[in-house]
């Protein structure tokens, strides 16, 4: 049973074209997630429009035109069983894609997946997703070194890129030495699920193993409890029944609490999760829960419930660090976009363009910037227009995320590393 295993989202990151969709085919192929007759059909109609190596990302790509077809697969969970773990994998065609998955929350990767082409080396793009994957707080990565069949296997390129990405990772913080390196190639299956003949030199895992390898997040019950609030029901012979997923700590029945902003206290009167009470819930848990002395117009979406004692953190002002992944223009102070951040949405200012850093190694690279422009990245002072809950990634990271979007699409992404607190005496 899948819900025995730990689960694990893994992020399949790296340059355009450098075969993360065959990889990620592949992935779903070894491991029976995908049916071998599928994937036949792929071959056949890939080699008749002339297209014979694009089957495992034709898997990735086709589903559109596989529903007209009528074929009935979806792989749009893309999840995967391993021994040890079951995988939901949250693909990553694009720069954009891939950080609003990852800032949403639920699809918060454990692990990174960077996937180089040999005969590329990296790229732009690959420097992008690493420094991006160390920013959003992935700190386990694994390292394909994909295409080695276009690389004649040869070993000498495998170290030659092996060294390029050492010296490119390093400069963000990971470690080489405690990253593995593989060599494979998605296309052809070489050291995927088995140990390819074609690389006799390379005594390493092959990527299933090297998965399993990976540690699953421990559950955050020794942070303060922490629960954003998705909606507020009232119920008849109950009360006022607020709903959300539990994201740190423990929530306790008979537990004093604070809803911020909206600065009103209660105490927890029953929890209830599938229709059944439990006296507690622990981080991940969807809960209705009532509370005693809150009326219904008391709280509403975007609050955040903690403890009475260790409440939510209400910024009058926050400094973070941001990515601009896409703006039309340049953004400057004074600029007003909406902040998505837990369960609030909530327009913040820019007051202060405090930094402007290098994407690529984090290092400041100009003080006091007069605009930031797509592809920056930054440290900002923001204004909340109303307050609104945020904590500093380094104690609480589930709430110290967030997403800037305007226009209809994400404009940046960032993280909240100081707090300015809004005295709600």
């Amino acid at each position: 049973m899948a819900a025995d295993k730990p689960h694990m989202n893994l992020a399949v990151v790296g340059h355009i074209d450098h075969g993360k969709s065959t990889t990620v085919g592949r992935l779903l192929f070894e491991t029976g997630a995908v049916p071998a007759h599928i994937i036949e059909n792929y071959r056949k109609e890939a080699e008749s429009k002339g297209k014979g190596s694009f089957e495992f990302a034709w898997v990735m790509d086709n589903l559109k035109e596989e529903r007209e077809r009528g074929i009935t697969i979806d792989i749009a969970h893309k999840r995967f069983d391993t021994d040890k773990f079951y995988f939901t994998i949250v693909d990553c065609p694009g720069h954009r894609d891939f950080v609003k998955n990852m800032i949403t929350g639920a699809s918060q990767a454990d692990a990174a997946l960077l996937v180089v082409a040999a005969p590329d080396g990296p790229m732009e793009q690959t420097k992008e997703h690493v420094f991006l994957s160390r920013t959003l707080g992935i700190n386990q990565l694994i390292i394909g070194i994909n295409k080695m069949d276009a690389a004649k296997y040869s070993e000498e390129r495998y170290n030659e890129v092996k060294k390029q990405l050492s010296d490119l990772i390093k400069m963000v913080g990971y470690k080489p030495d405690d990253i593995q390196f593989i060599p494979m190639s998605a296309f052809a299956g070489d050291n995927i699920s088995s140990h390819s003949e074609n690389t006799p030199w390379y005594k390493g895992m092959t990527l299933l193993e090297t998965l399993d390898t990976l540690v699953a997040p421990e559950l955050p019950t020794s942070l303060p409890f922490r629960l954003p609030i998705q909606d507020v029901y009232s119920i008849s012979g109950i009360g006022t029944v607020p709903v959300g997923r539990v994201e740190t700590g423990i929530m306790k029945k008979g537990m004093k609490v604070s809803f911020m902003p909206a600065n009103k206290e209660g105490e927890v009167k029953s929890i209830e999760m599938h229709h059944e009470e439990h006296d507690q819930a622990l981080p991940g848990d969807n809960v209705g829960f009532n509370v005693r002395g809150i009326g219904k117009n008391d709280i509403r979406r975007g609050d955040v419930c903690g403890p009475a004692d260790k409440p939510p953190s209400v910024a009058e002002e926050f400094v973070a660090q941001i990515v601009v992944l896409h703006h039309p223009s340049a953004i400057t102070v004074g600029y007003t976009p909406v902040f998505h951040c837990h369960t609030t949405q909530t327009a913040c200012t820019f007051m202060e363009l405090q930094k402007k850093l290098d994407p690529r190694t984090g290092q400041v690279k100009e003080e006091n910037p007069t605009f930031l422009k797509t592809g920056d990245a930054a440290i900002v002072k923001f204004r909340p227009v109303q307050p609104m809950v945020i904590e500093k990634i380094k104690e609480i990271p589930q709430l110290g995320r967030f997403a800037i979007r305007d226009m209809g699409s994400t404009i940046a992404a960032g993280m909240c590393i100081e707090v300015i607190a809004k005295d709600m005496r």
